[in-house]
């Protein structure tokens, strides 16, 4: 047994300092970057993702997010017919979306079969839940070699030791969370993870130093989460829950007490393995949840909060883009972030 003495920080363990700025209004903040890839290819967006999860990662999010240049790691369960005809009715759509695969032959397969018909789409999403088994190296070096001008994204991972294997055996960008997700049941379930901001800080720092990107998967609560993980080296910032029961989840609808409410649960849980894999395998347990959300309609009004307060991030602290912001943020540790007196009388919006 060993014990890393290291203090890891979540979300809520910090704080970002405001600074003199000489930015005058929100809208001199500029939240677009072009991303550099060790492939070649240059990214052009708002560092905004949509979580490749079946109530999120849609072809009608990718269509919502694409409107503001934000990306969308569409989830691996559409057919090649599928994704052919969206190509077609969506070309505008694709430099902002990502294709999802996980470790099998047959989705490797798959995807040559996508790529073949859509030889215009350029990111590739490499997705497990443990990016540390054996095998996992091995499959993104052969991922890289079938596609040397592809944009590959592979995770995920929680340190730097494995941020930078990832970066060498052919990763543009490394995705990093284990247990964060508001769905995720892995760390109660196993008790394995690394809080993430403390994880985005380390294998940000390790990606970056050999060319590569970082993206954070899951933990972002609100939008100040999203912030200071940017603020903390991530290039991207995947999200699941505060992405989903919107109309453009697709998600299953139901109806409680005359309010209608949407089913979000983890690519884990036992509702994602019935759907997908017939059933929950033997030598396996569930590490997702399933939960209701209150139908939130569409997308749009999220988005313009996320947007928002990016830009109102950047202005306390100066940084004129995102690109900018990690240089500029300062990050304090704190024991309470909010007053949260008047949470339960909370009035909703348009009251």
């Amino acid at each position: 047994m060993h014990m890393d003495a290291h203090e890891y920080l979540d979300f809520e363990d910090v704080l970002i300092k405001p600074r003199r700025s000489p930015i005058n209004s929100r809208q001199e903040v500029d939240l677009t970057r072009s991303f550099k890839t060790k492939s070649g290819f240059v990214l052009n967006g708002v560092g905004v993702m949509a979580a490749n999860m079946d109530s999120v990662g849609t072809f009608s999010m990718a269509k919502a997010l694409a409107q503001e240049k934000m990306f969308t790691a569409l989830h691996k369960f559409y057919t090649l017919e599928q994704w052919v005809a969206f190509a077609k009715e969506n070309p505008q759509v694709l430099p902002y979306v990502f294709a999802t695969i996980g470790s099998s032959q047959a989705e490797l397969e798959k995807l040559e079969r996508i790529l073949e018909a859509i030889p215009v789409l350029t990111n590739i999403c490499i997705d497990i839940a443990n990016g540390y088994s054996a095998h996992f190296l091995p499959h993104i070096a052969k991922v890289r070699e079938k596609f040397p001008n592809k944009v590959l994204m592979a995770g995920n991972v929680v340190g730097a030791e494995m941020s930078e294997a990832l970066v060498q055996a052919g990763a543009d960008i490394v995705k990093v969370g284990i247990g964060p997700g508001s769905v995720c049941t892995t760390r109660k379930m196993t008790g394995v993870g690394v809080p993430q901001f403390s994880a985005i800080v380390e294998c940000a720092q390790a990606a970056h130093a050999l060319g590569g990107l970082v993206c954070g998967d899951g933990g972002c609560a609100c939008v100040g989460d999203i912030a200071k993980a940017l603020a903390g080296g991530a290039d991207f910032v995947m999200l699941g829950g505060m992405l989903a029961g919107h109309a453009e989840s697709e998600a299953k609808i139901v109806e409680k007490e005359g309010k209608a409410y949407a089913l979000f649960y983890g690519m884990s849980s036992f509702t994602a393995m019935q759907e997908h894999h017939g059933g929950v395998r033997s030598y396996r347990a569930s590490e997702g949840k399933e939960v209701y959300l209150p139908f939130r309609g569409a997308v749009a009004s999220s988005l313009q909060e996320i947007l928002g307060g990016l830009r109102s991030t950047c202005a306390y602290v100066g940084a004129i883009n995102l690109e900018e912001l990690p240089k500029r943020a300062i990050f304090i540790r704190v024991r309470r972030q909010i007053n949260p007196i008047y949470n339960h009388l909370e009035a909703p919006h348009g009251s």
